[in-house]
């Protein structure tokens, strides 16, 4: 009904406002510790990367119809990857040693996912809602409602096992690293590096950018892999060793703010030098320009290149 669906978009729209932060106030050597710490933690995701990563970006999961801030959006989506990733590996462990057997299990498997997938996706609103002071929390009591004025009748302690299985399943670390995290840890370290950068505009910009890539995550790394293999077609061996770059934040983020510098520079790049960013950013982070600069040109193409709704 439409009393429902107002009921449910209100509800949306109420879960954050937006923040704000303030650069330039850390001082180096904690900019160091928060730098260092951040690399550290990208290399050891990057080394325990699982065959089942990556395939739950979906952009759905953004909430672009409502007025989620990105801090709870990117919780919301990371979390709720970084549960799925851990679920289906668990799941997905061989039940038996001929191949109709694991044909079986895994039918099985997919079958349990089906059936609590809604209410998973749910579990991981209401843990995010949690961590950000600038958010209205779901209890459950909210989130009964909710789901009921979507038409999916859940009880609370089904809600609460589902919150509870999530919460496990993440070994309760419910705010690591995500890819706003680096831009805003390099943003603030670039604004340490060259005052003149207009890190307060690029953080703003950074936002949009990063939400763009994450919504088009499948074509924006399939477009960086032809370009990375010098291929239309790259073969499975390829498109294996390229899953690490799909999953490295640090390259995420010096190429969201790189991209967000040209757009917000676009008329007057040479003049104003925004070709130091790059530079900057690879030296921050070692990430070669070459790396940042085929990231940035498949962002800005894709940008130009979207078409706008009901064209």
């Amino acid at each position: 009904s439409d009393k429902r669906q107002s009921t449910a978009s209100q509800m949306a729209t109420n879960l954050a406002s937006p923040q704000s932060l303030r650069f330039r106030q850390a001082s180096v050597e904690m900019l160091t510790d928060f730098l260092t710490n951040l690399n550290e933690r990208n290399k050891d995701n990057l080394r325990s990367l699982s065959t089942c990563g990556g395939g739950f970006k979906d952009k759905r999961l953004f909430g672009e119809k409502h007025s989620t801030s990105t801090f709870l959006q990117t919780n919301i989506l990371f979390g709720f990857l970084r549960f799925m990733v851990k679920h289906i590996t668990h799941l997905l462990t061989p039940g038996g040693s001929s191949a109709a057997e694991v044909k079986a299990h895994e039918n099985a498997a997919f079958e349990q996912i089906r059936g609590s997938f809604a209410l998973i996706v749910f579990s991981c609103v209401q843990l995010a809602s949690k961590l950000s002071l600038h958010s209205h929390i779901v209890d459950v009591n909210k989130a009964v409602r909710f789901l009921h004025s979507i038409g999916l009748d859940f009880s609370k302690q089904a809600i609460l096992e589902s919150e509870l299985m999530v919460l496990k399943g993440l070994q309760f670390r419910l705010d690591p690293p995500n890819p706003l995290t680096y831009v805003e840890i390099l943003l603030e370290v670039l604004g340490h590096n060259e005052p003149s950068a207009p890190v307060e505009r690029l953080h703003q910009m950074c936002r949009h950018v990063l939400q763009f890539v994450s919504l088009q995550r499948e074509t924006f790394y399939n477009t960086l892999l032809t370009i990375t293999t010098q291929t239309r077609k790259p073969t499975a061996e390829q498109r294996e060793k390229f899953v690490p770059v799909t999953e490295d934040c640090m390259l995420l983020g010096v190429g969201v703010i790189a991209a967000a510098a040209f757009i917000l520079h676009v008329r007057d790049w040479e003049q104003v030098k925004m070709f130091e960013i790059p530079s900057q950013l690879s030296h921050i982070t070692g990430i070669s320009t070459t790396s940042i600069g085929d990231f940035t040109r498949v962002t800005l193409t894709l940008i130009v290149g979207t078409p706008r709704d009901g064209q």
